[in-house]
C-alpha cells in the first residue's frame, strides 16, 4: 500500500524579530524551487493535504506539526531559506522536532482543514487570517474535533524572524511554554539565561 510520503511528485512577535526595509537579503540563485515558484526544503512534508492526517503523522513520529505559508516572489521567504534554514542548528532542530507542511498563500490546491472543510489554499489562508508571508502556524499534540486550524493553533510566527528569534519560536512551541507565558517573555528569560552564562546571542 502506497503511503502519503511515498506519493510525493510546510499572533506572536518579538521586539527586534522583524526584518526591516532595506535589509540586505541573501542570494538565492542556488535555492531549490517548486513549480509554484516557492523555495523548498527537501524535508518538507509531501502530503495529500488532509491536515488532521498530517498532524497525526507528526504525532506518530513523536513530533509537532506546523504549517508554513509562503508566496512566490516573497523576499523574506527567500531570506528564511537562504539564511535560517541553512544554519545547521536551526535545520536540525526543526527536522528533529517538527513536521512542516508548506502551503501557498495564493495556491489552488485543495486542502482539508482540521474541521473537515475542503478549501483551496488561498481560501484556507483567508479562513485562518494569514495575510502575509512567511507565516508559520503551530499546533499542539492534540487537536479537538470539529475545530478549524485557526481555532486550535497554539502559536504563530507572523513574518520573517531573524535566526535567533526564529529558532527560539520553535523552542517555545516544543517546550509548550505558550501554555503559561507569551513569546516575548520567553525571549526575555532566554536572554537572561544566556547573559548569566556570559553568552551574547547574535540576534541580527
Amino acid at each position: 500500500m502506497i503511503d502519503r510520503r511515498t506519493f510525493s511528485t510546510t499572533a506572536i512577535a518579538a521586539v527586534g524579530a522583524w526584518a526591516l526595509p532595506g535589509v540586505s537579503l541573501a542570494a538565492s540563485s542556488d535555492l531549490p524551487m517548486n513549480e509554484d515558484g516557492l523555495h523548498v526544503q527537501p524535508w518538507f512534508l509531501q502530503s495529500f493535504l488532509e491536515l488532521r492526517d498530517d498532524h497525526q503523522e507528526a504525532k506518530d513520529a513523536g513530533k509537532l506539526f506546523a504549517v508554513l505559508w509562503e508566496q512566490k516572489g516573497c523576499p523574506y521567504c527567500r531570506e528564511m531559506h537562504a539564511v535560517n534554514f541553512r544554519k545547521r542548528q536551526i535545520a536540525d532542530y526543526v527536522q528533529e522536532n517538527f513536521v512542516v507542511l508548506q502551503l501557498n498563500l495564493w495556491g489552488s490546491r485543495k486542502v482539508t482543514d482540521f474541521d473537515g472543510e475542503e478549501l483551496e489554499e488561498r481560501d484556507l489562508a483567508r479562513k485562518w487570517a494569514v495575510n502575509f508571508t512567511p507565516t508559520t502556524v503551530f499546533f499542539g499534540k492534540d487537536t479537538p474535533e470539529g475545530k478549524s486550524g485557526k481555532d486550535i493553533e497554539v502559536a504563530r510566527m507572523p513574518g520573517y524572524f531573524k535566526p535567533f528569534h526564529f529558532l527560539s519560536m520553535y523552542e517555545f512551541v516544543k517546550q509548550e511554554r505558550y501554555a503559561n507565558q507569551g513569546f516575548q517573555r520567553f525571549l526575555q528569560d532566554r536572554f537572561k539565561e544566556l547573559e548569566a552564562k556570559g553568552i551574547k546571542p547574535d540576534v541580527w
